[in-house]
């Protein structure tokens, strides 16, 4: 119980708890069969052994286990979030809409862009990984937001009296450039993620992408076609949330000289705060305590041994090298130097057999625990000791068939993404200072996810460029003024930049997740801009408003609309926030921040800046 070799390792310090390592070997062909099937075997078996020995608890981790975790927490959230989500969310059409005509229809259209955007990547062979499944979500809420839209103003035209199909004719015209100019933004936003190191993030964005215009092609083609066979009553005359718009209006144009420059240092600030976030992940903690492969690990890393690990590659460059007493002295040396570092729980090296044989053949005398002095008096010991090991249980996992290279594998705590590539950078200074022959960088799972979430960043801030730049062309051709199209830049870009500051006062941390929200959300906050502001322009040119009025107008025809989108937009991704799965869950809650910065910038910040603008260039407006 006191072998150096299995203390930390595969026993407690305190021999309290034990493990069985095993090594999976998987064919590799269908990886999303392979390893339930494995995890099915191994649970059955815990339940056996819990079963027939009931004072024996059995906990499960590794790799395998993460990798069935993944899935699995999909699973759940889509069992359960998505039918909250939905509900939620036609919940607030319906009380939005007053009808069951109109909450159908939605419904109705947001269901079959769903169902065409997963079939879609069903016949295209595109996993269900947890991001992708974040993508119903997604749909819903941008398929529900063109719905409202148009539902909204043909329901406002029908009160002034219009019959129903005209009523849909001029909710068509004033919606059908805006709701088509933001399905196009938010596509170019969606597909950004291209950008993305992780290749589930691909998946998310390209099956988002397709989702997002089925959506809106059933929004202007079946919603309307549905609307006009429908039952749906809607009383001439009646009272609506326009009203209060129009109060709010008012409220915004009285105090346009204190809202722009308020908005302005509130704005500065937060995006001030926003470099501030440090890029960092903790792959095991991607699932909360609910999750049963979590519970696991936090009581393997108290008790026993860490998950995450990091292996070297040491090369000896002859064959049979590693029994030369030069370079198992370098290998003891790297390992002695990893085990003082802060991180490291276990290092397991071939120098530790060595040692052990060298002591063994000396009647254990523990004077000779040291490594053998002459090359072929270890090559002898090696050859011994494999030749006593039981089948399963030879040396490949340490050293090459060749004997030209040995494994140092180092066990650490649970530690952040910064921590790993700190260790990294620490085990490759010290291996250029003292074995400069033995140089190599590290290897595993841990190393990869690390350096995943700091490229993913780096690549990402390339792909939300790359849409910022795309999305301005479109909107400045669209709405035929350079002017206006720059304008409109300042409120889609401040809430990514207000919504990260405010997460550097919230956590504080970016990883893998957060790093695509601001490319994500770049085409969902455009919604706003770009209705508020198609609604001012067409006051300005088409009925000769003056900037105040425009600014009346545009609330009143669209103020109702943004409101409740923006709401339902709010209330899916917060359903994200409630999933187990910090991938998810952190993804919700920052997007429904961006949201909310985007609408108090659509109500607060772009109408007196217009305002402005136009009193300006005109004076006598």
């Amino acid at each position: 119980l006191a072998e150096p070799m299995l203390i930390n390792r595969l026993i407690s310090p305190r021999s309290h708890v034990t493990a069985l390592n095993i090594v999976v070997e998987l064919p590799g062909e269908d990886m999303t069969r392979e390893v339930p099937e494995v995890v099915a075997s191994v649970r059955e078996l815990s339940s056996y052994i819990t079963t027939t020995y009931p004072q024996l608890d059995v906990y499960l981790t590794g790799l395998v286990m993460m990798n069935n975790a993944f899935p699995e927490a999909s699973q759940w959230d889509m069992q359960h979030l998505m039918p909250l989500s939905l509900l939620l969310i036609m919940s607030m059409v319906f009380l939005q809409l007053r009808g069951f005509g109109g909450t159908v229809g939605t419904l109705l259209v947001t269901l079959c862009s769903i169902l065409g955007a997963m079939g879609l990547a069903g016949w295209m062979g595109i996993a269900l990984s947890p991001p992708v499944m974040s993508a119903p979500v997604i749909i819903l809420t941008l398929g529900v937001a063109d719905c409202v839209h148009i539902l909204t103003n043909w329901m406002q035209g029908i009160r002034r009296g219009a019959d129903k199909q005209q009523a849909m004719v001029d909710s068509l015209r004033i919606n059908l450039m805006p709701v088509f100019l933001t399905s196009i933004t938010t596509a170019v936003g969606f597909l950004t993620l291209n950008f993305s190191d992780a290749p589930p993030f691909h998946d998310l964005g390209n099956v988002s992408v397709f989702g997002v215009l089925l959506a809106y092609a059933l929004s202007v083609l079946f919603l309307p076609a549905l609307m006009m066979v429908s039952p749906l009553r809607v009383r001439a005359g009646g009272r609506s949330g326009a009203h209060l718009m129009e109060r709010f209006s008012e409220w915004v144009i009285r105090n346009q000289r204190k809202l722009l420059p308020g908005m302005g240092v509130v704005i500065v600030i937060l995006v001030l705060l926003a470099p501030s976030n440090v890029a960092n992940d903790i792959y095991v903690h991607y699932f909360g305590d609910k999750i049963e492969f979590r519970r696991d690990t936090d009581f393997a890393l108290d008790n026993l041994t860490g998950m995450y690990y990091m292996d070297f590659s040491m090369d000896s460059s002859e064959e049979s090298g590693i029994a030369r007493p030069e370079f198992m002295r370098q290998v003891e040396q790297f390992a002695n130097w990893l085990r003082e570092q802060p991180e490291v729980i276990h290092v397991s090296t071939i120098t530790d057999t060595f040692k052990r044989l060298n002591k063994n053949m000396h009647g254990d005398d523990p004077g000779w625990q040291k490594l053998p002095g002459q090359r072929d008096l270890a090559a002898q010991y090696l050859l011994l000791y494999e030749m006593s090991l039981p089948y399963g249980l030879d040396l490949n996992n340490q050293i090459d068939i060749e004997k030209r290279a040995t494994r140092v594998s180092v066990t650490m705590k649970t530690i952040s993404s910064v921590a790993v590539l700190d260790v990294e950078q620490r085990v490759h200074l010290w291996m250029q200072t003292n074995t400069p022959d033995l140089l190599t960088w590290g290897s595993s799972p841990t190393v990869m996810f690390a350096h995943i979430g700091m490229n993913n960043i780096r690549s990402m801030i390339i792909g939300t460029a790359v849409a910022l730049v795309v999305i301005s062309f479109i909107l400045i051709i669209a709405l035929r003024s350079l002017r206006y199209g720059l304008v409109s830049l300042i409120p889609n870009l401040a809430p990514a930049g207000m919504a990260f500051g405010l997460w550097a006062l919230i956590d504080g941390e970016i990883g893998l997740s957060l790093s695509v929200v601001a490319a994500m959300t770049l085409g969902i906050v455009v919604d706003d801009t770009v209705h508020f502001l198609s609604k001012y322009l067409r006051a300005r040119r088409e009925q000769g408003l003056n900037a105040a009025d425009a600014v009346r107008y545009s609330f009143k025809t669209v103020g109702v609309a943004l409101w409740i989108t923006s709401l339902a937009l709010i209330a899916g991704f917060l359903v994200l926030a409630t999933s187990s799965f910090e991938l998810n869950a952190g993804m919700g809650v920052l997007t429904s921040i961006v949201i909310a910065f985007a609408l108090l910038a659509d109500f607060l910040l772009l109408p007196p800046l217009l305002m402005r603008l136009d009193g300006w260039l005109n004076p006598s407006d």
